[in-house]
């Protein structure tokens, strides 16, 4: 790794500033090494299970040894009256929300629980290195594998990679794993859930591997004009085998058609029980870049050989691009400034909680390109790594940030962990080590960032390392000084004075706004919980999200926003307290469902189309005739006409940056809108007075489903009149029924006072609407779910969603 760091830091001294990519923890297919999706099939308690008091001198000597943990710990401790279950599992979501609890976790108790699994390994697996993993556990894990402990993790966001080559057992005899999680410890102050709420896996591999997150290949620009990049790949090697061995180690780049571009080799000597490493140079000429708007991406294929007998291989998605920041004139993507339109974001949705499925995050982030987005910060923690591809997949920048502000070894241990893994994603353009830490205007805490920021670049040279600092920025110390790229969480009265007093250091919103809205209302009613939608609601310490992208937008030096947030999410339900239990902060609800702010930040930030929307719906009641309603045009459009009725009410000059409003009297009937752009209609827009509900209308998010018992998505649950038009402030309460290969996980509605459970079988539509997410179960032929929603009063709605047989079944 120094001969690696080496390279780059010629490079560097060449100033050379080129930030590149990769993605070394693709899903990826590898030869002599086998992934076993770890997930089914775990026993779960819910509650602690005391350990025996221990007694006497024989009981105390054994309870010292190896292989002897006792309690549900133990090998033969009998679970068969514990749940049995599919990972990845969060606990919380499960429970009712409750007054005596933690509103910052959402009302949800979490307490402790205890997941056990059992397998066997066939004998053919001696001599390989076998190594558990576990990719997320809330939130302090202590994990056995036949009555020995083999690790503890003290971080919810942090992997965990166990090797347990010494302590498996073959043939008929049975393997143990235990897992003891404490989710009572609290590492944020929003919903956090319980349990392991990733994925899990089995890895074998041959004695002479590449360790987990071992491939850095990491593309250089070889110079300031032209398209000529370098690759100086950096592989680790590891040997659990008894001998000494000489590894070939080959490397090779391949475009997205299949086409090699380059390749090369080198050897290694790999000490038996050691690990090193081996730098291999790869080169190409004129790539296509990945950008936000064209994701291109190529792959690595790694090879190792021993003895001319291969022992490992595996795919490493990558991409090639440049970033760079400069104190005056922010962000520049492949050297072309570029505006980050970001969101923060906290990893948990309706109905499943922390437990997201990968095609639900997916529905997310497609969610977040519509509005607009082109960046993302993981709000306050190293997310998933099927996340962080996806994000590559899609063209999302990311900011990925640490967890704990601490440079201690074990928090600095926990920092390098999520660089290690990241390092080689393409979305990844920023290092975040803290978010609003009282110690950021001190000695002791510019101390701790110039570690903490040391670290980081032990491991990766090619991006900057920021803070996210709300406070200190004037103080003689401050982190300001010891990162590369200064974060302003709010704070936006300070950005022209701390650009003049700091003209050479680069800038950029870490978070801002911080605004509410519940979704679908239109009136403030703060004795019921609700914020009207019009972006009049915001913290004091924030803005609306009109003012804060103006103050962004208008200083070419400020990097770019990160609205605080995209969704609403679990918990912190600030600016209320009981019985609210979620989030009003989001440009969507909790559920995906789009805010006043969705459309608005779509009207400021997309450039390749027209975008037009009204608010609010035309549903009032009838004493409401003849009284003004406020009516708001979100536009991108140069002027805009209003007609209601068909009638010319009134025409604006669009306002780019306040949007244009209206007093509409009301009159129940049709309220269009139309933008025009050099005088040319470029789009319109209605609102229409609709009849009352009498059909149930489910909308899947996707044509059909993948059968591997993974794939989920999210149906849209609406109530619509005879026309067929969807009544916006329906509120019936919807029944459903499943059959087929799947089931229902969750269950939402984006009320952030509701306390209906997010599992069963019914829910409440909220201002019109209700989501429901299926999840297909493992199957080797096609098949289909069938959901059938019902209402007192409505006609039911049937939907049939195909499922495609599993691509694992053989």
């Amino acid at each position: 790794m120094r001969l690696f760091n080496t390279v780059l830091k010629i490079m560097a001294s060449s100033s050379i500033l080129l930030f590149i990519f990769f993605e070394a923890n693709a899903q990826n297919v590898k030869a002599g090494t086998e992934w076993i999706l770890f997930n089914k099939g775990w026993r779960f308690n819910l509650g602690d299970v005391p350990f025996p008091e221990i007694r006497g001198h024989d009981h105390s000597y054994m309870n010292a040894k190896a292989g002897q943990a006792g309690g549900a710990a133990a090998p033969d401790y009998k679970d068969s009256s514990w749940t049995i279950l599919n990972l990845p599992h969060d606990w919380a979501i499960d429970r009712p929300i409750d007054a005596s609890a933690n509103l910052s976790q959402g009302f949800r108790k979490r307490g402790i629980g205890w997941y056990r699994k059992q397998f066997k390994l066939d004998s053919a697996d001696r001599g390989k290195n076998l190594e558990l993993q576990f990719e997320g556990i809330a939130t302090h894990a202590t994990i056995w594998l036949n009555g020995s402990v083999l690790h503890r993790n003290w971080c919810g966001y942090t992997s965990s990679y166990i090797d347990i080559t010494a302590f498996a057992k073959y043939g008929n005899a049975v393997n143990t794993i235990v897992v003891r999680v404490d989710a009572d410890a609290q590492e944020g102050w929003w919903y956090e859930g319980a349990g392991i709420y990733r994925d899990t896996w089995l890895v074998k591999r041959s004695a002479v591997h590449v360790i987990t997150d071992g491939v850095y290949a990491n593309p250089v620009k070889l110079t300031s004009s032209g398209n000529q990049w370098l690759i100086p790949g950096a592989v680790t090697l590891q040997n659990s085998g008894k001998e000494k061995v000489q590894a070939l180690v080959q490397m090779s780049l391949w475009d997205a058609a299949g086409k090699l571009v380059d390749k090369s080799e080198n050897k290694i000597l790999v000490p038996a029980l050691d690990s090193t490493s081996v730098l291999i140079k790869l080169q190409a000429n004129q790539p296509l870049l990945w950008s936000v708007n064209h994701p291109e991406l190529y792959k690595v294929k790694t090879i190792v050989k021993v003895n001319g007998l291969q022992t490992d291989s595996l795919w490493t998605s990558c991409g090639f691009r440049t970033i760079r920041f400069d104190a005056d004139s922010g962000f520049y993507l492949n050297d072309k400034r570029l505006k980050i339109k970001g969101v923060c974001n906290h990893h948990d949705h309706a109905g499943v909680g922390v437990a997201m499925p990968v095609s639900i995050a997916e529905f997310r982030l497609r969610k977040l390109k519509e509005m607009g987005v082109n960046a993302y910060r993981c709000a306050h923690h190293p997310p998933s790594v099927e996340f962080l591809n996806l994000c590559d997949r899609l063209g999302i920048m990311v900011m990925d940030e640490n967890r704990n502000f601490n440079s201690s070894p074990e928090y600095l241990r926990q920092l390098q962990w999520m660089v290690r893994r990241d390092r080689n994603h393409p979305s990844i353009i920023l290092w975040s080590v803290f978010n609003e830490e009282p110690m950021q205007g001190t000695e002791q805490g510019y101390e701790m960032v110039r570690r903490m920021n040391h670290e980081v670049k032990k491991l990766d040279l090619t991006r900057p390392v920021t803070a996210a600092m709300n406070g200190g920025f004037f103080e003689p110390f401050n982190v300001s000084k010891a990162v590369d790229l200064v974060g302003f969480n709010y704070q936006v009265a300070s950005y022209d004075k701390f650009h003049k007093e700091n003209p050479t250091l680069s800038m950029t919103s870490s978070e801002d706004v911080s605004g509410f809205m519940t979704r679908g209302a239109y009136k403030t009613d703060t004795s019921k919980h609700i914020l009207d939608a019009y972006d009049t609601q915001y913290a004091k310490w924030g803005t609306s999200h009109r003012t804060g992208w103006k103050m962004i937008a208008e200083r070419p030096f400020v990097a770019g926003a990160f609205v605080w947030t995209g969704f609403d999410y679990h918990g912190e339900p600030s600016p209320f307290g009981w019985p609210s239990a979620s989030s009003f902060f989001g440009a969507m609800d909790i559920c995906g469902f789009p805010k006043t702010a969705f459309y608005l930040h779509q009207a400021q930030w997309v450039e390749d189309k027209s975008i037009l929307h009204l608010v609010p719906e035309w549903n009032w009641p009838v004493d409401s005739i003849g009284k003004n309603i406020k009516v708001m045009a979100l536009s991108n459009a140069e002027s805009i006409k209003l007609f209601l009725n068909g009638k010319l009410f009134a025409e604006q000059k669009a306002d780019k940056y306040e949007m244009n409003t209206w007093q509409v009297p009301y009159q129940p009937g049709k309220l269009m809108a139309v933008g025009y752009v050099k005088g040319k209609e470029v789009s319109r827009y209605v609102v229409e007075t609709t009849g009352t509900a009498v059909q149930i209308k489910l909308t899947p998010d996707r044509l059909s489903l993948k059968g591997d018992g993974l794939d989920a998505m999210p149906i849209t649950v609406q109530v619509v009149d005879a026309r067929g038009r969807a009544v916006p402030d329906a509120q019936h309460k919807i029944k459903f029924e499943l059959t087929g290969s799947g089931a229902i996980i969750g269950l939402g509605n984006g009320d952030p006072n509701s306390h209906e459970p997010e599992k069963g079988n019914e829910r409440s539509l909220f201002n019109g609407l209700a989501q429901l997410i299926v999840q297909t179960q493992e199957s080797c032929i096609a098949g289909s779910i069938t959901v059938i929603a019902r209402a007192e009063g409505m006609k039911a709605a049937k939907l049939v969603i195909p499922v495609k047989a599993g691509v694992s079944c053989k």
